[in-house]
């Protein structure tokens, strides 16, 4: 559907330019065993492994995988990787947003230290966004936040029964980044809107429906999908895209068909995307609301409309301001800018109250309460407090790989391109 208004900022006039990465150091405060590294023939295997902690990711995870992703781009024994959670529970539930709070409560060192967590972070899923060999995310369990970052990039993203995917930002006082800017307006519609505003959660084989994964298949296959893998010979000579054919082809050997409707009803039917399409299409969160409101009123989707609004008066309503204007500038933005830009947003939300107040109400708090929001109502966020989100910064992250694009060159790989062929 078309947009009402077009969305500008001056502070988007010129590209940022790229800086080089350095690869990080593991610190003596590191955890030993937060990730596990194995190699199974042609296979390389990333095991997050905190599952007392949902596998949340740290710093010192990804100060353990980086450098092995550079390294095993470097080799040729190395064919495919593969990421998985340790644990039945969850691939990854997030960064661990409860010890950025505790050092946002330090003032403007705690801050930046916080700031320096997301940029390596971003660095990491840029790198899987640009990565030069097969990369196969196993999504089984729950896959929020910073899971997302490790998975939703990747050309092959796998779900299960047991997936639980998230975006659940606004709802602490932040917004969806790990390039969500990206991928959330790239999806079909305004699916993407819908679930970057209202945390929305899609269950199981819902994940395959949204364009979130590629694959469906049950769990109880994984250990033999990646013995399958392990065998794959790729030719010396063989391209990217030939190598992702063949993963492709062999990932679809396991499937064994979608659950039924009964099974599993799918909350992003037709009927619902045609709701998200009409009321996620304005560029504004006061349009989205009256939208919704008439919906309420007399549109065909009375329930879901009235469920939606309580679901998005209860986030923060700078998030929200800050999560539209975020969706559609980011149509615009190059992988690279995506997470440029997102670096500068979180560097201003490590100083803004409301991520500690979200974080702090909803996951340290116990039991949780409601956070008490600043501003407390939207008509309160004003238009130069959301700019202030989007202003340039002296500060560019610096990304290890120079590759761009403005569209996933692994776009034709999955069941939704699949389906539509």
């Amino acid at each position: 559907m078309p947009l009402r208004a077009k969305v500008t900022n001056p502070a988007f006039g010129s590209r940022m330019l790229s800086t080089p990465a350095t690869i990080p150091k593991e610190l003596p405060e590191d955890e030993a065993d937060d990730v596990l590294f194995h190699s199974h023939y042609g296979v390389r295997l990333i095991e997050l492994n905190r599952p007392k902690k949902l596998n949340a990711l740290n710093g010192s995870m990804a100060r353990k995988i980086l450098p092995r992703l550079l390294e095993w781009e470097k080799s040729q024994l190395a064919n495919i990787i593969m990421i998985s959670g340790s644990g039945e529970k969850a691939l990854c539930a997030g960064g661990d947003v409860a010890a950025l709070a505790e050092s946002n409560k330090q003032g403007p060192e705690g801050q930046q230290k916080s700031t320096e967590y997301f940029g390596l972070e971003y660095q990491l899923d840029h790198l899987i966004a640009t990565y030069s060999k097969p990369y196969v995310a196993v999504m089984d369990g729950i896959t929020m936040g910073g899971g997302v970052g490790l998975s939703v990039h990747a050309p092959f993203r796998i779900a299960t029964e047991r997936t639980l995917f998230a975006m659940p930002e606004t709802t602490i006082g932040f917004f969806p980044d790990v390039g969500g800017s990206f991928f959330l307006s790239r999806l079909e519609g305004e699916i993407g809107t819908y679930l970057g505003l209202t945390s929305e959660r899609l269950q199981g084989v819902q994940a395959l429906y949204g364009g979130i994964a590629t694959h469906y298949l049950d769990s109880s296959v994984l250990s033999n999908l990646t013995n399958r893998l392990s065998e794959l010979v790729f030719r010396d000579y063989a391209t990217l895209d030939e190598r992702l054919s063949l993963v492709n082809k062999t990932i679809n050997e396991f499937s064994t068909g979608l659950p039924s409707k009964q099974q599993e009803p799918n909350p992003l039917g037709d009927k619902t995307r045609e709701a998200i399409n009409r009321c996620f299409q304005y560029n504004t969160i006061e349009e989205i609301f009256a939208a919704l409101e008439k919906e309420r009123d007399d549109g065909a989707m009375k329930k879901w409309a009235g469920k939606t609004l309580d679901t998005l008066r209860a986030r923060s309503p700078t998030s929200l301001k800050v999560t539209l204007r975020q969706l559609r500038l980011g149509k615009e933005w190059t992988i690279s800018e995506a997470f440029r830009r997102e670096y500068a947003i979180a560097a201003h939300f490590m100083r803004h109250p409301d991520f500690v107040e979200g974080v702090s109400a909803r996951l340290i708090s116990k039991p949780p309460r409601d956070p008490s929001w600043s501003p407390k109502l939207l008509e309160e966020v004003r238009t130069e407090d959301v700019n202030a989100f989007f202003a340039s910064t002296d500060k560019e992250l610096a990304l290890f790989k120079e590759n761009d694009y403005k569209s996933y060159p692994h776009a034709k790989y999955g069941w939704s391109k699949a389906k539509s062929a």
